[in-house]
């Protein structure tokens, strides 16, 4: 009887394999099953730990990456080899072999996504997560697309399939698609010019040409510009990446140049003072710093002063507070020195030539 149960055991088919090939495919895969659950529990679950310690968020996210797609492909390989210990049918190998490409490319290309994903996000800067979300959404659909088709070109080439038809086809229907829609792709790419090199964000304040506002949205073809009368202005990308955009929202200080005409018959003396004088007014502005003022030219109806002075910040309504609080100050010094600002005036010389006549 103990020879019979032998022999069963090895000579004994169940779907072509004997017990024994199917013990072992079993024990096989039970063994690395277990193998990933060790990993998983013991060192993924100390990397958590650790990750929580640590002020970068790229180990955290290596960390989602190994559970949620190194994980589950772990289990699949295990599978796919185990049952690969077995002699089965050619219809069921292919099968197998086609559930295992698509499973496998799955998480692969999840994987992929979510590392261009978090590379993406990486460019932006911005404190509102709103506005962050709303900037990386265009680009995130564009890049997806594309990974997941070139996954799914992969995957067909695997299958068997020739692909050279199908990227041959690809390549001229993206020419034709490019020819067709130039001033689309145009946009599109300075689309991602302003992604990359961020020469704008939301929120900032900007003047192209005659036209200025705060940045609302920058989307795959156009940018949304809330102007200061209130209107929304729709500029196309390209547009904007060609032209000289000014950025007040990154500037750190407002650079102020500003003269003053005094009139000619202002005596030397005075002359002197007010270098001192117009400094002494702005040194004592908060919030300013003085660059230089001196006596600057010789006018066609004044004597000229220039000055220049830094506001130290980028705000406009600071600026025009600074500037009207040294020009109220200027003139009350003037005022008190009885020195007389200049304007545009005309003196007519005449000369008048008396003419001597003798009597013949």
């Amino acid at each position: 009887m103990k020879v019979n149960t032998m022999r069963l055991f090895h000579d004994g088919l169940f779907l072509e394999n004997s017990m024994q090939s199917w013990l072992i495919a079993l024990g096989l895969f039970v063994a690395l099953a277990i193998t990933i659950t060790v990993f998983r529990s013991i060192v993924v679950n100390r990397l958590k730990k650790w990750t929580l310690k640590t002020k970068t968020t790229l180990d955290d996210f290596a960390v989602s990456i190994i559970e949620r797609s190194v994980i589950p492909l772990l289990y699949i390989v295990a599978f796919y080899a185990s049952v690969n210990t077995l002699t089965t049918a050619p219809a069921f190998d292919r099968v197998l072999r086609i559930a295992f490409l698509f499973a496998s490319t799955f998480f692969v290309l999840r994987a992929v996504s979510a590392v261009v994903r978090q590379f993406v996000f990486s460019f932006i800067k911005y404190e509102d997560s709103e506005a962050k979300a709303k900037q990386a959404k265009g680009l995130l659909v564009i890049v997806n697309v594309t990974i997941w088709i070139l996954g799914l070109v992969f995957l067909i080439d695997n299958l068997g399939y020739d692909v050279t038809t199908l990227i041959t086809g690809l390549g001229i229907g993206g020419i034709a698609i490019a020819l067709a829609a130039q001033a689309i792709l145009g946009d599109l790419f300075s689309y991602f010019v302003i992604f990359f090199d961020r020469p704008f964000e939301i929120g900032d304040f900007i003047i192209v040409d005659d036209k200025m506002g705060t940045i609302e949205y920058v989307g795959v073809k156009t940018t949304r510009i809330r102007t200061l009368s209130g209107e929304q202005l729709i500029c196309s990308n390209t547009f904007l990446t060609n032209a000289q955009v000014h950025n007040y929202k990154r500037m750190e200080q407002r650079r102020v140049v500003f003269k003053i005409g005094v009139t000619y018959q202002t005596p030397k003396e005075k002359l002197q003072q007010i270098p001192e004088m117009v400094n002494s007014i702005i040194r004592d502005t908060s919030e300013v710093r003085l660059d230089r003022g001196h006596f600057s030219e010789f006018g066609d109806f004044s004597l000229n002063f220039e000055f220049v002075y830094y506001v130290l910040s980028s705000d406009y309504t600071i600026y025009m507070n600074k500037q009207q609080s040294i020009y109220l100050g200027i003139v009350a010094a003037f005022e008190s020195e009885n020195i007389e600002f200049a304007y545009p005036t005309q003196t007519l010389f005449v000369q008048q030539l008396q003419q001597q006549t003798t009597a013949a």
